[in-house]
Protein backbone atom coordinates (compact mmCIF):
# COMPACT_ATOMS: atom_id res chain seq x y z
CA UNK A 1 0.00 0.00 0.00
CA UNK A 2 2.88 2.25 0.89
CA UNK A 3 4.54 1.45 -2.43
CA UNK A 4 0.84 2.27 -4.14
CA UNK A 5 1.28 5.53 -2.34
CA UNK A 6 4.27 6.70 -3.31
CA UNK A 7 3.43 6.51 -7.16
CA UNK A 8 0.60 8.15 -7.29
CA UNK A 9 0.97 11.93 -8.87
CA UNK A 10 0.08 15.04 -7.09
CA UNK A 11 -1.27 17.51 -9.28
CA UNK A 12 1.23 20.90 -9.65
CA UNK A 13 0.31 23.28 -7.04
CA UNK A 14 -1.36 26.42 -8.78
CA UNK A 15 0.28 30.02 -8.55
CA UNK A 16 -2.84 30.65 -5.39
CA UNK A 17 -1.61 27.65 -3.63
CA UNK A 18 2.27 28.67 -3.97
CA UNK A 19 2.01 31.86 -2.86
CA UNK A 20 -1.02 31.32 -0.02
CA UNK A 21 -3.72 32.79 -2.00
CA UNK A 22 -7.28 31.51 -3.37
CA UNK A 23 -7.35 31.05 -6.73
CA UNK A 24 -9.86 33.73 -7.21
CA UNK A 25 -7.73 36.30 -5.20
CA UNK A 26 -5.11 35.50 -8.41
CA UNK A 27 -7.96 35.91 -10.83
CA UNK A 28 -8.94 39.38 -9.33
CA UNK A 29 -5.24 40.36 -9.20
CA UNK A 30 -4.64 39.86 -13.00
CA UNK A 31 -7.62 42.43 -13.42
CA UNK A 32 -5.08 45.02 -11.81
CA UNK A 33 -2.57 44.48 -15.30
CA UNK A 34 -2.41 47.39 -17.82
CA UNK A 35 -4.00 45.14 -20.13
CA UNK A 36 -6.63 44.28 -18.20
CA UNK A 37 -8.04 47.38 -16.64
CA UNK A 38 -11.88 47.24 -17.42
CA UNK A 39 -14.23 47.95 -14.62
CA UNK A 40 -16.87 45.97 -16.46
CA UNK A 41 -14.81 42.97 -17.05
CA UNK A 42 -14.42 43.24 -13.42
CA UNK A 43 -18.09 42.95 -12.34
CA UNK A 44 -18.82 40.42 -15.38
CA UNK A 45 -15.75 38.05 -13.55
CA UNK A 46 -17.17 38.93 -10.19
CA UNK A 47 -20.75 38.12 -11.48
CA UNK A 48 -19.33 34.73 -12.52
CA UNK A 49 -17.19 33.78 -9.46
CA UNK A 50 -19.94 34.02 -6.91
CA UNK A 51 -22.99 33.43 -9.10
CA UNK A 52 -24.33 36.47 -8.62
CA UNK A 53 -26.07 39.34 -10.38
CA UNK A 54 -24.11 42.30 -10.16
CA UNK A 55 -25.02 46.06 -10.49
CA UNK A 56 -21.98 49.01 -10.28
CA UNK A 57 -24.24 52.07 -9.46
CA UNK A 58 -23.37 56.19 -9.31
CA UNK A 59 -24.93 58.02 -6.89
CA UNK A 60 -27.15 59.35 -9.82
CA UNK A 61 -28.50 56.30 -9.87
CA UNK A 62 -27.01 55.14 -13.45
CA UNK A 63 -25.85 51.85 -14.00
CA UNK A 64 -21.81 51.56 -14.78
CA UNK A 65 -21.82 48.40 -15.12
CA UNK A 66 -23.23 45.00 -14.54
CA UNK A 67 -27.07 44.69 -14.87
CA UNK A 68 -29.81 46.07 -13.26
CA UNK A 69 -31.06 45.04 -10.09
CA UNK A 70 -34.33 45.80 -8.05
CA UNK A 71 -32.53 47.20 -5.19
CA UNK A 72 -33.59 49.39 -1.50
CA UNK A 73 -33.48 52.99 -3.19
CA UNK A 74 -33.11 54.15 0.63
CA UNK A 75 -30.06 51.75 1.23
CA UNK A 76 -28.25 52.63 -1.74
CA UNK A 77 -28.70 56.52 -1.11
CA UNK A 78 -27.27 55.74 2.32
CA UNK A 79 -24.49 54.06 0.49
CA UNK A 80 -23.53 56.74 -2.12
CA UNK A 81 -24.24 59.53 0.67
CA UNK A 82 -21.19 58.27 3.04
CA UNK A 83 -23.45 57.27 5.80
CA UNK A 84 -22.99 53.34 5.54
CA UNK A 85 -20.02 51.53 4.58
CA UNK A 86 -22.23 48.38 3.18
CA UNK A 87 -25.55 46.69 3.93
CA UNK A 88 -27.16 43.02 3.72
CA UNK A 89 -30.60 41.39 3.67
CA UNK A 90 -32.74 39.33 2.24
CA UNK A 91 -35.74 40.09 -0.44
CA UNK A 92 -37.67 36.72 -1.00
CA UNK A 93 -35.79 34.22 -2.66
CA UNK A 94 -32.36 36.53 -2.68
CA UNK A 95 -30.28 37.21 -0.60
CA UNK A 96 -28.46 40.57 -1.56
CA UNK A 97 -25.32 42.54 -0.44
CA UNK A 98 -24.40 46.50 -1.33
CA UNK A 99 -21.15 47.80 -0.81
CA UNK A 100 -19.67 51.46 -0.72
CA UNK A 101 -17.03 52.16 -3.58
CA UNK A 102 -14.73 55.16 -2.41
CA UNK A 103 -14.22 57.39 -4.91
CA UNK A 104 -11.69 60.80 -5.29
CA UNK A 105 -15.03 62.78 -5.79
CA UNK A 106 -17.49 60.53 -5.32
CA UNK A 107 -19.17 57.47 -3.87
CA UNK A 108 -20.68 54.47 -6.12
CA UNK A 109 -22.49 50.66 -4.78
CA UNK A 110 -21.37 47.68 -6.05
CA UNK A 111 -24.76 45.82 -5.56
CA UNK A 112 -24.34 41.88 -5.82
CA UNK A 113 -27.58 39.48 -5.60
CA UNK A 114 -27.61 35.92 -5.74
CA UNK A 115 -30.03 33.16 -5.13
CA UNK A 116 -27.45 30.97 -2.67
CA UNK A 117 -27.30 33.18 1.10
CA UNK A 118 -23.46 34.50 1.20
CA UNK A 119 -20.97 32.22 2.61
CA UNK A 120 -17.18 33.46 3.98
CA UNK A 121 -16.07 33.11 0.36
CA UNK A 122 -18.38 35.08 -1.64
CA UNK A 123 -18.39 37.53 1.27
CA UNK A 124 -14.37 37.89 0.61
CA UNK A 125 -14.61 37.95 -2.99
CA UNK A 126 -17.31 40.53 -2.95
CA UNK A 127 -15.40 42.91 -0.52
CA UNK A 128 -12.06 42.61 -2.50
CA UNK A 129 -13.77 42.98 -5.94
CA UNK A 130 -14.44 46.37 -4.01
CA UNK A 131 -11.23 47.67 -3.27
CA UNK A 132 -10.12 46.89 -6.65
CA UNK A 133 -12.86 48.46 -8.70
CA UNK A 134 -12.17 51.37 -5.82
CA UNK A 135 -8.46 51.09 -7.23
CA UNK A 136 -9.02 51.47 -10.98
CA UNK A 137 -12.03 54.27 -10.42
CA UNK A 138 -9.15 56.19 -8.40
CA UNK A 139 -6.70 55.35 -10.86
CA UNK A 140 -8.89 56.48 -13.75
CA UNK A 141 -9.94 60.02 -12.13
CA UNK A 142 -6.29 60.45 -11.51
CA UNK A 143 -5.00 60.02 -15.00
CA UNK A 144 -8.00 61.84 -16.02
CA UNK A 145 -7.26 64.88 -14.25
CA UNK A 146 -2.96 64.49 -15.58
CA UNK A 147 -4.73 64.94 -18.59
CA UNK A 148 -6.26 67.80 -17.74
CA UNK A 149 -3.60 69.23 -16.36
CA UNK A 150 -1.13 68.66 -19.42
CA UNK A 151 -3.98 70.03 -21.84
CA UNK A 152 -4.30 72.99 -20.08
CA UNK A 153 -0.17 73.82 -19.42
CA UNK A 154 -0.17 72.80 -23.78
CA UNK A 155 -3.10 75.48 -24.08
CA UNK A 156 -0.84 77.92 -21.75
CA UNK A 157 2.68 77.59 -24.33
CA UNK A 158 0.79 77.95 -26.88
CA UNK A 159 -1.08 81.48 -25.95
CA UNK A 160 2.08 82.15 -25.13
CA UNK A 161 3.77 81.78 -28.40
CA UNK A 162 0.89 83.31 -30.10
CA UNK A 163 1.27 86.32 -27.82
CA UNK A 164 5.10 86.36 -29.05
CA UNK A 165 4.07 86.08 -32.71
CA UNK A 166 1.98 89.24 -32.25
CA UNK A 167 4.83 90.54 -30.52
CA UNK A 168 3.42 91.57 -27.40
CA UNK A 169 6.48 89.78 -25.11
CA UNK A 170 5.09 91.76 -22.37
CA UNK A 171 1.92 90.04 -22.22
CA UNK A 172 4.02 86.45 -23.01
CA UNK A 173 6.11 87.20 -20.05
CA UNK A 174 3.07 87.99 -17.72
CA UNK A 175 1.57 84.89 -18.54
CA UNK A 176 4.69 82.50 -18.35
CA UNK A 177 6.14 84.32 -15.56
CA UNK A 178 3.33 82.54 -13.37
CA UNK A 179 3.96 79.06 -14.56
CA UNK A 180 7.74 79.16 -15.54
CA UNK A 181 9.80 81.60 -13.95
CA UNK A 182 12.34 83.03 -15.64
CA UNK A 183 11.95 80.98 -18.89
CA UNK A 184 11.94 84.58 -20.67
CA UNK A 185 13.64 86.39 -18.81
CA UNK A 186 16.61 86.53 -21.68
CA UNK A 187 15.61 89.54 -24.40
CA UNK A 188 16.75 87.36 -26.97
CA UNK A 189 15.81 83.33 -27.84
CA UNK A 190 16.14 80.72 -30.39
CA UNK A 191 13.58 78.91 -32.10
CA UNK A 192 13.38 75.55 -33.48
CA UNK A 193 11.34 72.79 -35.28
CA UNK A 194 11.03 69.58 -34.37
CA UNK A 195 9.40 67.38 -37.04
CA UNK A 196 8.31 63.82 -37.21
CA UNK A 197 5.03 61.72 -38.14
CA UNK A 198 1.92 63.28 -37.16
CA UNK A 199 1.07 60.00 -35.38
CA UNK A 200 4.22 60.52 -32.90
CA UNK A 201 3.83 64.29 -32.58
CA UNK A 202 2.24 63.83 -28.97
CA UNK A 203 5.09 61.75 -27.14
CA UNK A 204 7.82 63.87 -29.38
CA UNK A 205 6.33 66.78 -27.50
CA UNK A 206 6.50 65.16 -24.43
CA UNK A 207 10.09 64.26 -25.05
CA UNK A 208 11.31 67.39 -26.26
CA UNK A 209 9.89 68.96 -22.39
CA UNK A 210 11.58 66.07 -20.57
CA UNK A 211 14.84 66.80 -22.52
CA UNK A 212 14.87 70.59 -22.21
CA UNK A 213 14.16 69.89 -18.33
CA UNK A 214 11.25 72.67 -18.64
CA UNK A 215 13.91 75.60 -19.67
CA UNK A 216 11.98 75.52 -23.06
CA UNK A 217 8.78 76.90 -24.69
CA UNK A 218 7.65 74.33 -26.25
CA UNK A 219 4.24 73.87 -27.84
CA UNK A 220 2.31 71.30 -30.15
CA UNK A 221 2.22 73.45 -34.00
CA UNK A 222 -1.08 74.69 -34.34
CA UNK A 223 -1.12 74.93 -38.00
CA UNK A 224 1.24 71.58 -39.07
CA UNK A 225 0.34 68.39 -37.43
CA UNK A 226 4.06 66.87 -37.27
CA UNK A 227 5.97 69.79 -36.02
CA UNK A 228 6.75 70.45 -32.66
CA UNK A 229 7.99 74.18 -32.04
CA UNK A 230 10.53 74.89 -29.63
CA UNK A 231 11.73 78.21 -27.79
CA UNK A 232 14.39 78.68 -25.41
CA UNK A 233 16.53 81.55 -24.90
CA UNK A 234 19.16 78.96 -23.44
CA UNK A 235 21.96 77.85 -25.56
CA UNK A 236 22.11 74.04 -24.14
CA UNK A 237 18.53 73.62 -25.93
CA UNK A 238 20.24 73.14 -29.27
CA UNK A 239 22.13 70.10 -27.53
CA UNK A 240 19.47 68.58 -26.51
CA UNK A 241 16.99 68.61 -29.07
CA UNK A 242 20.20 67.77 -31.48
CA UNK A 243 20.66 64.01 -28.96
CA UNK A 244 16.50 63.33 -29.02
CA UNK A 245 16.82 63.51 -33.19
CA UNK A 246 19.23 61.12 -33.31
CA UNK A 247 17.77 58.87 -31.36
CA UNK A 248 14.73 58.65 -33.05
CA UNK A 249 14.51 57.79 -37.10
CA UNK A 250 12.25 60.04 -39.69
CA UNK A 251 12.81 63.13 -37.16
CA UNK A 252 14.39 66.42 -38.25
CA UNK A 253 15.53 69.49 -36.29
CA UNK A 254 15.46 73.17 -37.51
CA UNK A 255 16.96 75.99 -35.62
CA UNK A 256 17.22 79.69 -36.73
CA UNK A 257 19.69 82.51 -35.55
CA UNK A 258 19.51 84.14 -32.00
CA UNK A 259 16.34 86.59 -32.22
CA UNK A 260 14.71 89.08 -30.02
CA UNK A 261 11.62 88.21 -28.56
CA UNK A 262 9.75 90.50 -30.95
CA UNK A 263 11.06 88.46 -34.03
CA UNK A 264 9.74 85.39 -32.75
CA UNK A 265 8.05 85.20 -35.77
CA UNK A 266 11.28 85.75 -38.25
CA UNK A 267 12.71 82.69 -36.08
CA UNK A 268 9.85 80.81 -36.85
CA UNK A 269 10.24 81.21 -40.45
CA UNK A 270 14.30 81.13 -40.02
CA UNK A 271 13.35 77.84 -38.57
CA UNK A 272 11.22 76.23 -40.91
CA UNK A 273 13.33 77.00 -43.52
CA UNK A 274 16.36 75.37 -41.94
CA UNK A 275 14.17 72.23 -41.10
CA UNK A 276 13.48 72.00 -44.93
CA UNK A 277 17.27 71.77 -45.52
CA UNK A 278 17.69 69.27 -42.17
CA UNK A 279 15.68 66.79 -44.42
CA UNK A 280 18.54 65.99 -46.45
CA UNK A 281 21.83 66.00 -44.15
CA UNK A 282 22.84 63.06 -42.88
CA UNK A 283 22.57 64.18 -38.81
CA UNK A 284 18.76 65.57 -39.79
CA UNK A 285 19.38 68.49 -38.56
CA UNK A 286 20.62 72.51 -39.86
CA UNK A 287 20.65 75.81 -38.48
CA UNK A 288 18.85 78.47 -40.69
CA UNK A 289 22.30 80.03 -42.49
CA UNK A 290 22.84 83.90 -42.48
CA UNK A 291 22.97 84.16 -46.76
CA UNK A 292 22.91 87.36 -48.19
CA UNK A 293 19.24 88.93 -47.76
CA UNK A 294 18.75 91.96 -50.78
CA UNK A 295 17.64 94.11 -47.96
CA UNK A 296 21.03 94.25 -46.37
CA UNK A 297 22.49 95.69 -49.31
CA UNK A 298 20.48 98.92 -49.20
CA UNK A 299 20.95 101.94 -47.89
CA UNK A 300 20.03 101.20 -44.20
CA UNK A 301 18.22 104.98 -44.20
CA UNK A 302 16.73 105.07 -47.22
CA UNK A 303 15.31 101.64 -46.73
CA UNK A 304 13.77 102.45 -43.52
CA UNK A 305 11.81 105.89 -45.32
CA UNK A 306 10.85 103.98 -48.29
CA UNK A 307 9.15 101.44 -45.72
CA UNK A 308 7.85 104.15 -42.92
CA UNK A 309 6.04 105.68 -46.37
CA UNK A 310 4.37 102.61 -47.42
CA UNK A 311 3.17 101.82 -44.40
CA UNK A 312 1.77 105.00 -42.83
CA UNK A 313 -1.45 104.33 -44.29
CA UNK A 314 -1.75 101.77 -41.40
CA UNK A 315 -0.93 104.84 -38.79
CA UNK A 316 -4.82 106.33 -38.95
CA UNK A 317 -5.97 103.48 -37.10
CA UNK A 318 -5.35 102.59 -33.20
CA UNK A 319 -2.17 101.48 -31.84
CA UNK A 320 -3.00 97.82 -31.07
CA UNK A 321 -5.14 97.69 -34.24
CA UNK A 322 -2.47 98.90 -35.88
CA UNK A 323 -0.64 95.90 -34.13
CA UNK A 324 -3.42 93.05 -35.06
CA UNK A 325 -2.92 94.47 -38.78
CA UNK A 326 0.56 94.05 -38.87
CA UNK A 327 1.26 90.79 -37.40
CA UNK A 328 -1.06 88.87 -39.11
CA UNK A 329 -0.20 90.55 -42.46
CA UNK A 330 3.52 89.39 -41.91
CA UNK A 331 2.59 85.88 -40.97
CA UNK A 332 -0.30 85.85 -43.76
CA UNK A 333 2.29 86.52 -46.34
CA UNK A 334 4.43 83.94 -45.02
CA UNK A 335 1.61 80.58 -44.26
CA UNK A 336 -1.67 80.12 -45.90
CA UNK A 337 -4.69 82.07 -44.48
CA UNK A 338 -5.88 78.73 -42.58
CA UNK A 339 -2.39 77.64 -40.96
CA UNK A 340 -1.88 81.94 -40.06
CA UNK A 341 -5.31 81.60 -38.24
CA UNK A 342 -4.31 78.52 -36.50
CA UNK A 343 -0.72 80.19 -35.34
CA UNK A 344 -2.66 83.16 -34.30
CA UNK A 345 -5.72 81.55 -32.65
CA UNK A 346 -7.99 83.39 -34.81
CA UNK A 347 -10.58 82.14 -37.20
CA UNK A 348 -9.40 82.13 -40.91
CA UNK A 349 -12.00 84.57 -41.83
CA UNK A 350 -10.85 87.15 -39.18
CA UNK A 351 -6.95 86.51 -41.06
CA UNK A 352 -8.99 87.11 -44.34
CA UNK A 353 -10.83 90.20 -43.03
CA UNK A 354 -7.41 91.89 -41.58
CA UNK A 355 -5.61 91.24 -44.93
CA UNK A 356 -8.40 92.97 -46.74
CA UNK A 357 -8.38 95.83 -45.12
CA UNK A 358 -4.54 96.29 -45.21
CA UNK A 359 -4.85 95.57 -49.14
CA UNK A 360 -7.22 98.40 -49.18
CA UNK A 361 -5.12 100.51 -46.95
CA UNK A 362 -2.22 100.43 -48.93
CA UNK A 363 -4.43 100.30 -52.16
CA UNK A 364 -2.84 97.34 -53.72
CA UNK A 365 -3.72 93.35 -54.33
CA UNK A 366 -2.65 91.04 -52.67
CA UNK A 367 -3.24 88.63 -55.72
CA UNK A 368 0.14 90.07 -57.02
CA UNK A 369 3.10 88.03 -55.90
CA UNK A 370 5.16 91.31 -56.68
CA UNK A 371 2.94 93.00 -54.42
CA UNK A 372 3.25 90.37 -51.36
CA UNK A 373 6.96 90.61 -51.82
CA UNK A 374 6.93 94.71 -51.33
CA UNK A 375 4.89 94.84 -48.13
CA UNK A 376 7.12 91.48 -47.03
CA UNK A 377 9.91 93.81 -47.73
CA UNK A 378 8.06 97.15 -46.07
CA UNK A 379 7.21 94.68 -42.97
CA UNK A 380 10.22 92.98 -42.31
CA UNK A 381 12.36 96.27 -42.49
CA UNK A 382 10.45 97.41 -39.86
CA UNK A 383 11.05 94.57 -37.48
CA UNK A 384 14.77 94.20 -38.89
CA UNK A 385 16.03 97.63 -39.02
CA UNK A 386 13.81 99.44 -36.36
CA UNK A 387 13.21 96.40 -33.88
CA UNK A 388 9.91 96.95 -33.69
CA UNK A 389 9.27 100.66 -33.40
CA UNK A 390 7.68 102.87 -36.18
CA UNK A 391 9.32 104.74 -38.83
CA UNK A 392 9.71 108.35 -38.03
CA UNK A 393 9.43 111.01 -40.92
CA UNK A 394 12.36 111.61 -42.70
CA UNK A 395 13.49 115.19 -43.58
CA UNK A 396 13.96 114.52 -47.19
CA UNK A 397 11.51 112.61 -49.28
CA UNK A 398 12.26 108.94 -48.91
CA UNK A 399 13.42 107.08 -52.74
CA UNK A 400 11.12 105.01 -54.35
CA UNK A 401 11.52 101.21 -54.90
CA UNK A 402 12.83 101.72 -57.97
CA UNK A 403 15.92 103.67 -56.31
CA UNK A 404 16.24 100.75 -53.74
CA UNK A 405 16.34 97.65 -55.92
CA UNK A 406 18.23 99.27 -58.71
CA UNK A 407 21.21 99.75 -57.13
CA UNK A 408 24.85 98.12 -57.83
CA UNK A 409 24.90 95.93 -54.98
CA UNK A 410 21.16 94.86 -54.91
CA UNK A 411 21.34 94.21 -59.23
CA UNK A 412 24.99 92.12 -58.52
CA UNK A 413 23.29 90.01 -56.07
CA UNK A 414 20.08 89.53 -58.03
CA UNK A 415 22.41 88.50 -61.45
CA UNK A 416 24.82 86.24 -59.33
CA UNK A 417 21.41 84.66 -58.25
CA UNK A 418 19.47 84.05 -61.01
CA UNK A 419 22.12 83.11 -63.21
CA UNK A 420 22.76 79.72 -61.52
CA UNK A 421 19.66 79.04 -63.56
CA UNK A 422 20.82 79.15 -66.80
CA UNK A 423 23.18 75.88 -65.87
CA UNK A 424 20.45 73.98 -66.75
CA UNK A 425 19.35 72.97 -70.22
CA UNK A 426 16.00 73.63 -69.69
CA UNK A 427 14.30 77.11 -69.64
CA UNK A 428 14.38 77.22 -65.65
CA UNK A 429 14.58 81.09 -65.81
CA UNK A 430 12.14 81.46 -68.10
CA UNK A 431 9.25 79.65 -66.03
CA UNK A 432 10.11 81.13 -63.28
CA UNK A 433 10.12 84.44 -64.41
CA UNK A 434 6.17 83.17 -66.26
CA UNK A 435 5.15 81.66 -63.27
CA UNK A 436 5.68 84.44 -60.55
CA UNK A 437 4.22 86.93 -63.28
CA UNK A 438 0.89 84.78 -63.48
CA UNK A 439 0.68 84.85 -59.92
CA UNK A 440 2.84 81.40 -59.11
CA UNK A 441 -0.21 79.88 -60.60
CA UNK A 442 0.97 76.67 -63.10
CA UNK A 443 -2.04 76.75 -65.17
CA UNK A 444 -1.65 80.28 -66.34
CA UNK A 445 2.02 80.39 -66.96
CA UNK A 446 1.36 77.08 -68.72
CA UNK A 447 -1.05 78.95 -71.35
CA UNK A 448 1.64 81.75 -71.85
CA UNK A 449 4.25 79.31 -72.45
CA UNK A 450 2.26 76.69 -74.54
CA UNK A 451 3.52 73.56 -72.20
CA UNK A 452 1.68 71.53 -69.56
CA UNK A 453 1.72 72.59 -65.79
CA UNK A 454 3.38 70.14 -64.80
CA UNK A 455 6.32 70.78 -66.85
CA UNK A 456 5.70 74.52 -65.06
CA UNK A 457 5.82 72.68 -61.53
CA UNK A 458 9.04 70.64 -62.68
CA UNK A 459 10.97 73.72 -64.13
CA UNK A 460 10.02 75.11 -60.39
CA UNK A 461 10.37 72.28 -58.41
CA UNK A 462 14.37 71.86 -60.29
CA UNK A 463 14.92 75.38 -59.35
CA UNK A 464 14.51 75.07 -55.57
CA UNK A 465 17.42 73.40 -55.26
CA UNK A 466 19.60 75.56 -58.19
CA UNK A 467 18.55 78.89 -56.05
CA UNK A 468 18.40 77.14 -52.69
CA UNK A 469 15.19 78.28 -51.90
CA UNK A 470 11.49 77.45 -51.19
CA UNK A 471 9.61 78.32 -53.70
CA UNK A 472 6.53 76.38 -54.62
CA UNK A 473 5.93 77.42 -50.51
CA UNK A 474 5.31 81.58 -50.37
CA UNK A 475 7.27 83.04 -47.54
CA UNK A 476 10.81 84.70 -47.80
CA UNK A 477 12.47 82.32 -49.93
CA UNK A 478 10.39 83.33 -52.99
CA UNK A 479 9.82 87.19 -52.21
CA UNK A 480 13.21 87.45 -52.30
CA UNK A 481 13.79 85.81 -55.79
CA UNK A 482 11.06 88.13 -56.78
CA UNK A 483 12.93 91.18 -55.59
CA UNK A 484 15.75 89.44 -57.48
CA UNK A 485 13.47 89.74 -60.85
CA UNK A 486 12.44 93.33 -60.03
CA UNK A 487 16.08 94.75 -59.52
CA UNK A 488 16.59 93.30 -62.79
CA UNK A 489 13.75 94.83 -64.35
CA UNK A 490 12.50 91.46 -65.50
CA UNK A 491 9.08 91.88 -64.07
CA UNK A 492 6.66 95.32 -63.19
CA UNK A 493 6.57 97.03 -60.41
CA UNK A 494 3.31 96.22 -58.17
CA UNK A 495 0.96 99.08 -57.99
CA UNK A 496 -0.11 101.20 -54.53
CA UNK A 497 -2.70 103.65 -54.80
CA UNK A 498 -1.84 104.94 -51.25
CA UNK A 499 0.40 107.92 -50.15
CA UNK A 500 3.07 106.40 -52.20
CA UNK A 501 2.63 109.00 -55.17
CA UNK A 502 4.85 108.41 -58.24
CA UNK A 503 4.59 105.73 -60.32
CA UNK A 504 8.79 105.50 -60.51
CA UNK A 505 8.84 105.55 -56.86
CA UNK A 506 7.17 101.79 -57.14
Amino acid sequence: MAARKDKIRRPEPTAGERTGQPGWAQELLEHLRPTGRDVRRIVDWLAGTVHASVALRDASGALVAGTGLSLDEELVAAVTSGRIASAAWEDGERHLRLVKVGHPHEVWALAVSRDAPFDRRSADVVAHTAQVVELLLTARETAAAGQRLRRASADLRLAILQLLMVEDTVAARRVAAGLWPGLLDADTACVYVVESEPARRDRLAEECLDSTEQEALVVRCPALDGHVIVVSPREAVAGALKSLVERHPDTFLGGSVRQSLARTATAYGQAVSALAVARFRPDKTAVYAERTHPERLMDPAALRGWAARLLRPLDAVSHHTRAELLATTRLGLEFTAVNTAKILGVSRNTVRARMERVETMLGTDFDDVTARAVVHLALHTRINLQDGQAGGTCATPAPGLTHLVSGPAVRSWAEGLLERLDRDARPLRRTLRTWIAAGVNAERAAQVLGVHAQTVREHVRSSEPVLERQLLAAGTDLYEVVLAHLALGDLGHPVFAGPVPAPSSG
